[in-house]
């Protein structure tokens, strides 16, 4: 991309783009669909033949051109509503293609690529979100907040977002009952395949955190078990039944701990607020920052954080 280019784009992002999903996908699909236009463009080249919507401004088509640059991720289901605003924007990107046609310093190809980068750039920027339903059990919020997790691991294929929640969730717990001093680590950095303990090690218990356990992990408890250590599970509540069943198979259902993550962490908030109404926002709230505080320290990708709605 010309430096020309690469100043002018970046200009236009920051006065009429930003991180909107909207508005990305807008760009890019008049960026993809520009590529089979003559110059100079029109306005009438993209807009449907009612003259009231952008032409093929859909989520489909914003997907397949993420796809094209290996991004799985969903921008926006519909791709973002035509709109005033976003008829205003078509005219001025349109004016810039336009205009860095006539330099001789157009570059759709990147021009493209830059784009989804900006895209890239939103998705690293959007929390999960905690919310504390008053008409939900506080069970269903921590599932709601898992069911993002795992959703957004469909759309990055490879990325074991459920894992890392879960894992910095019971972590943010035991770093209250440490006072701080608990040792964390990057959730890629998980205790099946090193020589730790386990995820978090208190007194004489190996707490292991997982989505779904197998036999290694069984295999380490029983190296806990060897060492003087007592091995406790956190899963899923699909993982309970598996890790159960995998420890009755080497005869130590009766000594390997294994806990449903919804009730584990649900329990504890009901004790710290001691079970009063008024403080159970509070005391989330307080959770999530120290959730967030870990994720900042352990992890690189920001979209790990969570936004808490009380």
């Amino acid at each position: 991309m010309s430096q020309d280019q690469a100043t002018q784009l970046a200009e236009f992002n920051k006065q009429h783009i930003g991180l909107s999903k909207g508005s990305l996908s807008l760009v890019l699909i008049l960026t993809r669909n520009a590529r089979f236009k003559d110059f100079p463009l029109n306005r009438s080249q993209f807009i449907t033949p009612s003259g009231g919507q952008v032409a093929g401004l859909g989520g489909s088509a914003v997907a397949r051109i993420l796809r094209d640059h290996g991004v799985e991720r969903i921008l926006s289901s519909e791709g973002g509503r035509t709109s005033r605003g976003n008829m205003e924007r078509m005219e001025a990107y349109i004016a810039l293609l336009n205009e860095l046609h006539a330099a001789g310093s157009l570059d759709l190809e990147a021009a493209e690529s830059y784009w989804v980068e900006q895209a890239q750039l939103y998705f690293d920027s959007q929390p999960f979100t905690f919310k504390l339903d008053p008409v939900k059990s506080l069970r269903a919020c921590v599932r709601d907040l898992l069911r993002q997790a795992v959703e957004r691991q469909r759309e990055v294929r490879g990325t074991m977002y459920a894992g890392a929640v879960m894992q910095h969730l019971v972590g943010a717990k035991l770093d209250r009952i440490a006072d701080g001093k608990l040792e964390h680590h990057g959730f890629s950095v998980a205790d099946a395949p090193s020589n730790r303990s386990g995820d978090f090690l208190i007194g004489d218990v190996a707490i292991h955190v997982t989505t779904a356990p197998g036999e290694a992990l069984i295999r380490k408890c029983q190296n806990n078990l060897g060492t003087g250590l007592r091995p406790l599970i956190i899963t899923t509540d699909d993982g309970v039944g598996g890790a159960k069943a995998l420890a009755k198979q080497i005869g130590l259902e009766d000594r390997i701990d294994v806990v449903e993550i919804e009730q584990f962490m649900a329990t504890n908030i009901y004790e710290w607020s001691a079970f009063d109404r008024n403080s159970r926002p509070d005391t989330v709230r307080s959770l999530i920052e120290r959730y967030n505080k870990i994720v900042s320290e352990c992890e690189s990708d920001p979209s790990l954080r969570i936004e808490f709605e009380g």
